[in-house]
């Protein structure tokens, strides 16, 4: 596995109503993928819009026992032909009205992450600036890029993205004993010190 460092995502001390959690806690109950049970945040990381516009974050949630992986984009202007995506919206109190997206239905999102698979450009280190003084926060998830495999798993809860030459799995409820092979992004988080299947790819 490759790790990697990425572009920088700035964020802001600010706060959200609803709050992303409480958004989360409407919304994963609705998805078919769910088994249900109290829900909490586990962990999260970035990717980075080069264009400075989109807020991209992955961010892993429990359920009960199981944990999940709900990849977001967050943006300033609602995305088009996209409302079967649509987590919720969001007033943000530094830069106004959120529209939350799942990002499997943003190009956004899928370009990043298929940046990361072939490039090993990806998690953004993130940081707050006060003053011109930047304040670098560590990430909660640390992710690292492995190579396609030829297939991808038949038996795994996720959505499957094509971009850029690529067929990518992103996996909704992660499973710590399951395979590796084929896993272009893992993750480690406190609690979970082996690596876990974020994303499984092949080369089209």
């Amino acid at each position: 596995m490759r790790t990697y460092d990425g572009a920088m995502a700035l964020l802001h001390r600010a706060t959200l109503s609803p709050t992303k959690l409480e958004l989360m806690t409407d919304w994963l109950p609705r998805q078919d993928w769910w088994a249900g049970g109290p829900i909490g945040r586990v962990a999260s990381y970035r990717f980075d819009d080069p264009d400075g516009e989109v807020g991209v974050e992955t961010t892993l949630t429990r359920g009960g026992d199981a944990v999940y992986q709900v990849p977001q984009t967050y943006r300033a202007a609602p995305l088009p032909d996209a409302e079967r995506w649509l987590v919720g919206t969001s007033e943000h109190s530094v830069l106004g009205k959120r529209w939350i997206y799942d990002a499997a239905g943003d190009p956004v999102y899928a370009a990043a992450l298929a940046r990361a698979v072939r490039t090993g450009e990806g998690q953004a280190r993130e940081y707050f600036e006060e003053n011109g003084v930047r304040e670098y926060r560590p990430s909660s998830l640390e992710i690292a890029v492995g190579e396609p495999g030829t297939a991808l798993p038949s038996d795994v809860d996720g959505v499957t993205l094509v971009v850029d030459g690529l067929e990518l799995l992103v996996v909704r409820r992660l499973d710590p004993a399951g395979a590796l092979s084929g896993a272009v992004l893992t993750g480690t988080w406190t609690g979970q010190e082996e690596p876990v299947a974020l994303v499984y790819g092949r080369r089209l």
